[in-house]
């Protein structure tokens, strides 16, 4: 039997708060990170679901947007709250497993690493799906713990919300399941609460489902795309990278939830979810997905290590160790995860080298300078017939959003989503093109002049360092039958 003590309010507000206002203070730092300019793209044309992702994340921007103005800061304020909720949600993950207010606070800081800290100061899908992954393990624990199978329709009903915002959530039933099936209970699968939630995660996410049947499954190429442009990457990097995260501190705390779950006899009910990671990762190792895919449920073992660890606390020396080790871990995060830096200062330091989502937040507005000075260069006749293409959706993203206040035209890119909001009118015969690639080899058009190269001027290697801008003329037939040369997915 577990003795669960109430949950411990005032540490986890303390910990969630000082998250919260640490995002906040950073809020408006640097400018947009790539992903939140195409977002900022799709979320105006609301649909069921996009050929990269579901829709959640692109309409909650959307949403931010309407309510709050176009701002950077205005999308960026959910990301708050999904990382207040996480703290919570880590600290009831302790409390299920026995974790006093000392291991709840603690399990709380887990926030406090890199990866969270990136998902909540950026508008992406990380921060909404992390928190729905500790969702539906916290309710699976309570159903497998409590012998309360009414959890089982909670579960689910977390899992059909889930794949609006990803679908990474499955993983996560994969292997959960698959550990279910090797040390048990096996007879939870046999449950009819179980199926009942797993039917209530269908209905629900059904709408999702159907757009995914009606438009050829997209995610299977954006899949398949991510498998050969970063595949090699993905493996390599997988288990460092789930370290680095959680940082040199927080490992040893991370493995001993690990452990206590496969050990400790109270909580036989729950050892599928030591399981479920080494799976995890073997799965994701076969497919080549991303590290972060399982960073849900390595936070959730975190949270059921901090509860051993707050027990292991019996002196005054071991507190003020650990005391000293988190603050040191949180700090090394915050530094390297939020734009603490000036952004003059950040591109001498490895930062940006260790830290992508810091890199993609620098340069645009300069990069749409660039790409202004190019336009506003071409003769007076030419400008009326002239259209924006770029290579990726950052770049289409920024143009769209600093551009137009300026007077630039539309902007055309065929990259995942975008490709499906082309193609550029026909009236369109000079197009300045952003590209990473040699345009002189497509058959698209007749002559291309590169006319600059893109820099930010801060020193930051981003994709955008290695862009050049073209004029290209004398297009080779009507943009509908060129405009398939175009899509890509990345």
């Amino acid at each position: 039997m577990i003795d669960r003590p109430p949950l411990a309010w005032k540490p986890v507000s303390a910990v969630a708060g000082g998250a919260a206002v640490a995002l906040l203070l950073m809020i408006t730092r640097y400018d947009y990170h790539r992903d939140e300019l195409y977002f900022r793209m799709i979320g105006a044309h609301p649909k069921w679901g996009y050929v990269d992702q579901p829709p959640f994340t692109p309409l909650l921007v959307r949403a931010c947007i309407e309510l709050f103005g176009d701002t950077v800061w205005a999308i960026r304020l959910p990301g708050l709250l999904f990382v207040a909720a996480a703290a919570f949600l880590l600290a009831a993950i302790a409390r299920e497993v026995g974790g006093g207010p000392v291991a709840q606070a603690l399990a709380a800081t887990g926030v406090l690493t890199t990866f969270p800290l990136l998902a909540g100061h950026l508008a992406l899908t990380t921060g909404p799906d992390l928190v729905m992954w500790l969702l539906t393990i916290l309710f699976m624990m309570r159903a497998l713990l409590r012998g309360a199978d009414r959890y089982w329709l909670a579960a689910g009903l977390a899992v059909g919300l889930a794949l609006y915002n990803k679908h990474l959530v499955v993983l996560l039933l994969l292997t959960v399941a698959a550990g279910l099936l090797i040390l048990g209970p096996r007879k939870v699968l046999l449950s009819p609460w179980l199926w009942g939630g797993a039917a209530i995660a269908i209905v629900v996410g059904l709408p999702n489902l159907l757009y995914q049947v009606a438009n050829n499954f997209p995610q299977l190429s954006m899949a398949e795309a991510l498998t050969e442009n970063k595949g090699d990457e993905a493996r390599i990097t997988l288990l460092p990278l789930q370290l680095a995260w959680l940082g040199p501190i927080f490992v040893p705390i991370w493995i001993s939830g690990i452990v206590t779950l496969l050990r400790d006899p109270r909580l036989r009910p729950v050892r599928a979810f030591g399981l479920a990671y080494p799976l995890m990762l073997v799965l994701l190792f076969i497919v080549a997905g991303q590290p972060y895919y399982s960073f849900g449920l390595l936070a959730a073992l975190f949270a059921v290590g901090a509860a051993p660890t707050g027990r292991w606390l019996t002196t005054a020396r071991r507190k003020v160790l650990l005391t000293t080790g988190v603050v040191v871990n949180c700090g090394l995060a915050i530094l390297t995860s939020l734009p603490v830096l000036p952004v003059d200062v950040v591109g001498r330091t490895p930062i940006p080298a260790m830290n992508q989502g810091i890199a993609d937040e620098i340069g645009w507005r300069r990069y749409v300078r660039q790409v202004a000075d190019v336009y506003a260069a071409l003769p007076a006749e030419d400008k009326p017939r002239t259209v924006f293409v770029t290579g990726n959706y950052g770049e289409a993203g920024a143009l769209d959003r600093y551009g137009k206040p300026i007077g630039l035209p539309d902007v055309y890119s065929g990259h995942n989503e975008l490709w499906r909001l082309g193609p550029p009118p026909e009236s369109a015969t000079v197009v300045v093109l952003v590209s990473q690639g040699d345009p002189t080899r497509s058959p698209a058009f007749g002559s291309c002049v590169e006319m600059a190269r893109l820099d930010n001027g801060y020193g930051v290697e981003n994709e955008e360092q290695t862009a050049r801008v073209f004029v290209c003329r004398d297009r080779r037939g009507t943009w509908a039958e060129l405009w398939p040369q175009f899509q890509h997915f990345d």
